[in-house]
């Protein structure tokens, strides 16, 4: 039976999502502030750095739908997707540990990171890509599917916060060296645990498609299910909504609390995420069986509202308490994560609802869409950060730590003395810049919540009970 799932399927898949999400974190999270505070680059070349993110962002995003041809199109002994996730995990670990380890300077620096960058795009595409297309022919269940789903998002947050939690303690004071050693562990961990995924998960046999698929195949795939449109592009802009804050996390705690006291608050703030987050994966599944996706995402939609409210009146009308911006962070990715759970199965359901329209499966695809998502968002959100960092002049001031940081690297200055006079730089950051960061850093996530809710509540109608009526029709 289709939807028998295996203990050992199960735990290979789900457990392997530590690596790559660890990997995933290190990247998105950290790599922009890498460059930020240990290069020294002037406002043009990283500027530049920025637009290169963003043009291999929208091609990565095309290049997720490309790579769901390619796995549709090849078949290999070893399985459909499994070669992809071995392949992509091993050739990303070799890319990220050059992108935090290979230091040319000025705009030798920005030509390295640019092809760099978009090999990472293209490698981690290669194993994101096979990795989500396991997941919907595992099982077709709506139940075995949202338990799956919440149990891969336990991992997922585990291997998130691993990275997001230690690395903003090591940095400060010896980021060059830091970034250095973190890149190397996480890449070995990239591929031990993707390699378990690899040769743990049994894939199951499906009916494979006689004709190969082409682009304007694809292009038809994704037009005539409007369904996938509409979750696709919702979930476009719920992922500027979720990243936008992690881009600009760091930096708002250097500017509120200076550069050597905020390693150890982002990491209290960051087990508010992990915590956030965990949670709310691991209780997925029971929600799920209470009330439908569409009410997840109404609950959702008007607590985020509320609590970024919250976080733009920080330290403005309320106190500025550090207890309480861990509550408001808490609640911002307790809810986020619930979400993007309902968002994911809304996607994963339209494979069910093409099939049934067409009598056709496209797993690797339709799949493809969420990554496609994911990574159009972060190019909208990379060159959204870097306006607002230049604009609010707070990108100047980093530069003065990066030489700072440099230095340290060097053997010219020591830790201590880095962090004392990288205080002082912090402290020339004016009320203005601070209030133009944190508009920018709250209300670019609302605006695209608020259009993500809208398309969902308007335009996406499968629900549970109509995804039951489609499975029931398979099988009768």
């Amino acid at each position: 039976m289709r939807d028998k799932l295996d203990k050992r399927t199960k735990w290979s898949y789900c457990v392997g999502a530590t690596g790559r999400d660890a990997a995933y974190a290190l990247v998105s999270m950290y790599l922009i502030l890498y460059v930020q505070y240990t290069m020294h680059l002037t406002s043009a070349q990283f500027a530049v750095i920025s637009g290169v993110m963003i043009v291999c962002m929208v091609w990565d995003a095309i290049n997720d739908l490309l790579m769901g041809i390619i796995i549709e199109n090849m078949h290999f002994k070893m399985g459909k997707f499994k070669p992809w996730i071995l392949i992509g995990s091993i050739t990303n670990a070799v890319v990220i540990v050059c992108l935090f380890t290979i230091r040319p300077s000025g705009w030798g620096f920005v030509a390295f990171y640019s092809v760099f960058y978009l090999m990472w795009g293209m490698t981690y595409t290669m194993n994101d890509i096979a990795y989500w297309g396991v997941l919907p022919s595992l099982s077709s269940d709506s139940k075995t599917r949202d338990s799956l789903v919440t149990t891969k998002s336990v991992f997922v947050c585990i291997g998130q916060f691993s990275v997001a939690g230690v690395v903003p303690i090591v940095i400060a004071g010896n980021a060059v060296n830091a970034y250095r050693i973190v890149a190397l562990v996480v890449a070995i961990g990239l591929i031990a645990f993707q390699c378990l995924t690899a040769f743990g998960v049994k894939e199951r046999e499906r009916k494979e498609q006689v004709d190969k698929l082409s682009l304007r195949d694809m292009y038809h795939i994704f037009a005539r299910n409007d369904q996938l449109v509409y979750a696709g592009i919702a979930s476009v802009f719920f992922n500027i909504t979720c990243n936008i804050l992690i881009i600009f996390g760091v930096n708002f705690f250097y500017i509120e609390y200076g550069y050597s006291e905020s390693g150890n608050l982002v990491f209290y703030f960051t087990v508010m995420y992990g915590l956030g987050m965990l949670i709310s994966q691991a209780s997925y599944a029971a929600i799920a069986k209470r009330i439908s996706r569409q009410q997840i995402v109404g609950i959702c939609f008007v607590v985020l509202m509320i609590a970024y409210a919250g976080f733009l009146g920080f330290g403005y009308i309320l106190p500025k308490n550090v207890i309480l911006l861990n509550v408001i962070g808490f609640i911002i990715f307790f809810f986020q994560g619930l979400m993007n759970l309902a968002i994911i199965v809304m996607i994963n359901n339209t494979i069910e609802y093409d099939e049934a329209r067409f009598h056709e499966r496209h797993d690797s695809v339709i799949s493809a869409v969420r990554s496609f998502s994911v990574k159009l968002a972060g190019g909208i959100n990379q060159g959204l950060s870097t306006l607002v960092l230049i604009v609010s002049g707070i990108y100047v001031k980093s530069q003065n730590i990066s030489a700072l940081e440099i230095k340290v690297n060097q053997g010219e200055m020591t830790s201590a003395d880095v962090l004392e006079k990288a205080n002082h730089y912090i402290g020339e950051i004016t009320p203005t810049q601070g209030l133009v960061f944190r508009m920018g850093m709250v209300l670019i996530p609302v605006i695209a919540l608020v259009i993500s809710y809208i398309i969902i509540r308007e335009k996406y109608h499968i629900d549970e009970k109509e995804y039951e009526q489609i499975i029931q029709k398979q099988n009768a």
